[in-house]
């Protein structure tokens, strides 16, 4: 797994450390790669070698995810507001020698993606957004489905230590079944993949980070989709959506209309898959996003 590819850890913005992996050529065009809940940067196992063969491909643990350090706890939850993460991983690209860097997330990690994007986009070439709509539409839309089917929006953002104590119980057991319903039926993670993800989420401080998180999105994060869109702002680079139509559905024009008002240069593809494109459709995926970084 990762062949190729070495440990990193750099620091962001005021010192705190994000680790992960890079791999390619170190004079290849950069390429940041960040991964969603409930995972690390394993996610990205069976898309970013076929990546490295074009790009210098930097795989990175989210703030208090993995391995990487946790922003301060507050009641504000302002530490892990996507406008607050995007400044880490600019600083850290940078200490690497990248202060311009084409740029791809999956779930969490595309929110921080996006926003990254919007509030500095003279430093993001291209954009790749995998399996989400915008956070303030995906409350909007809330209705029984959401309910049921992303459960855990609502079940982390309630105040701590409540869902913390409740996973703590048996993490493993949630881990399992989140995974599990948000993928295609059938499908079956990568046995070293899944005991990574495993792993890194049995720390207590891993699990408060991540309630964290979806806490910030419940309500920070949701405030900054508003003010920018009533700002007009937008990122005006290419940007490519790639999601699961057992998710979304198959209507491209449907899910990139959602998006134009942020990115208007956007286009996207669905495929037939649940929410974990890379691992449950990775050669497409490869292919899309190999394709799409690779346009001038």
């Amino acid at each position: 797994m990762f062949e190729g590819f070495k440990p990193i850890a750099v620091a962001g913005e005021g010192g705190a450390m994000l680790r992960g992996i890079a791999g390619g050529a170190p004079d290849a065009p950069p390429l940041l790669l960040l991964h969603g809940y409930p995972q690390t940067h394993v996610m990205w196992h069976a898309v970013a070698p076929a990546l490295a063969e074009t790009h210098r491909v930097i795989c990175l643990d989210l703030p208090g995810y993995g391995n990487s350090d946790a922003p301060p706890l507050s009641d504000d939850h302002a530490a892990y507001s996507k406008r607050a993460w995007a400044p880490h991983f600019v600083a850290a690209m940078a200490a690497l020698g990248h202060p311009t860097f084409a740029l791809a997330g999956h779930d969490r990690g595309a929110r921080a993606a996006y926003r990254l994007a919007l509030d500095h986009g003279d430093r993001v070439t291209r954009l790749a957004l995998l399996d989400i709509i915008p956070t303030a539409t995906m409350w909007d839309m809330a209705n029984a489905n959401f309910a049921i089917g992303t459960f855990h929006w609502g079940f982390l953002a309630q105040p701590a230590p409540f869902p913390e104590k409740m996973i703590e119980g048996d993490p493993d057991r949630f881990l399992d079944y989140c995974i599990a319903k948000w993928a295609a039926d059938g499908f079956t993670f990568d046995t070293t993949a899944h005991e990574a993800y495993r792993a890194a989420f049995r720390k207590p401080q891993v699990i408060a980070a991540t309630c964290e998180d979806y806490r910030a999105g419940a309500t920070l994060d949701v405030e900054t989709d508003r003010q920018s869109l009533a700002a007009g702002q937008t990122f005006d680079g290419p940007s490519l959506l790639i999601w699961g139509s057992h998710n979304f559905g198959a209507d491209t024009d449907l899910i990139c209309g959602l998006w134009k008002p942020l990115l208007p240069n956007v286009t996207g593809t669905a495929l037939d898959c649940g929410h974990f494109v890379a691992e449950e459709k990775s050669a497409d995926t490869a292919r899309a996003l190999t394709d799409f970084f690779a346009t001038p």
